[in-house]
């Protein structure tokens, strides 16, 4: 009897908890979603599906916001086949098909090129990355998508903003939602807010069919590698400090960084009313978030995503 009921309370306690990890993702999402106005009604949303836990994840909680969110929006999922030696061509398409979601696998051999064209040993992802996109733009024309969602995280956003500063000299991570650079396609993160160990823990939950990269999972010494075990580590050591890290993307300072082109150090004179943010150093201070305001400067009232949609009444009115 001991044996049975203690089953049943670990039974209880994971039920809680995957509904407990299903709900802060789903708001992280959500948040995401509104703060940067990412999806609008009459939206057709391309959701990239690569096979791995994050793209999965997104695609299974947009497709949950799809059922409840107060504005109309499509989705499509596609896959770009490279071609990879012993790629499961079959394990997508069954997957899509059992969840009732239109889906399109666009097959173009990217492998033969990355492995032509980049030395044994050396990164492939850069060549990688922008043959993908430049065909994943493409398919988004012909699909009619008005906006692009990738499965990119919380974790790879830091990940790029301390490439950029030790790799590149620059102080540039990923943005949650840009313009590609031809203007003709809106590019989405809707998982901007989401932990990489979440979502780990939810494609666990969920059980989907994940698919590993051949491609780039055979090269362990990546600079992206590296930089993922340095935030991993700092987040064991030091808990908080990733979310405080993450904050500090969304309170930037100008006028206490170092660069001409974005404030104007040459012109700064004394007597001048102080640039916002000025002379406080650690001092405390308060965040607000900003009021969205129409074309005529007025206060104005966004939807968010994460309300329920208006039920109609028992007259179908």
């Amino acid at each position: 009897m001991t044996d049975s009921n203690d089953a049943a309370l670990k039974a209880d306690k994971a039920a809680y908890e995957g509904n407990k990890l299903t709900k802060r993702l789903r708001h992280h999402v959500g948040d995401a979603i509104n703060d940067f106005n990412m999806i609008e009604d009459g939206d057709r949303v391309m959701v990239c599906l690569s096979g791995g836990k994050d793209s999965y994840a997104l695609l299974d909680i947009l497709l949950g916001l799809q059922k409840s969110a107060p504005i109309s929006f499509s989705i499509v999922a596609v896959n770009l086949d490279q071609k990879q030696p012993g790629f499961p061509a079959d394990v997508l398409p069954a997957y899509l098909e059992s969840i009732g979601v239109e889906y399109r696998v666009v097959e173009e051999d990217t492998y033969s090129i990355v492995k032509r064209v980049i030395p044994e040993g050396k990164t492939t992802c850069s060549l990688c990355s922008r043959l993908r996109r430049g065909v994943l733009y493409r398919v988004a024309e012909e699909l009619g998508a008005t906006k692009i969602a990738l499965g990119h995280h919380r974790d790879d956003i830091l990940q790029t903003l301390f490439l950029n500063m030790f790799y590149g000299g620059k102080l540039k991570a990923m943005p949650p939602k840009l313009v590609s650079d031809n203007g003709k396609h809106v590019v989405i993160r809707p998982l901007a807010y989401c932990r990489e160990k979440d979502l780990e823990r939810y494609a666990e939950l969920r059980q989907f069919p994940i698919i590993p990269c051949n491609l780039c999972g055979s090269q362990p010494n990546l600079q992206r590698q590296v930089v993922k075990e340095m935030l991993n580590d700092w987040d064991r050591r030091f808990p908080g400090r990733i979310e405080t890290m993450f904050r500090a993307l969304q309170n930037v300072v100008p006028s206490h960084l170092a660069d001409t082109q974005l404030f104007g150090f040459v012109d700064l004179v004394a007597g001048e009313v102080p640039a916002a943010g000025g002379d406080t150093a650690f001092d405390k201070e308060e965040f607000h978030d900003p009021q969205p305001v129409d074309e005529d400067g007025q206060a104005r009232k966004r939807i968010s995503i994460l309300d329920s949609r208006p039920k109609e009444s028992a007259c179908g009115g």
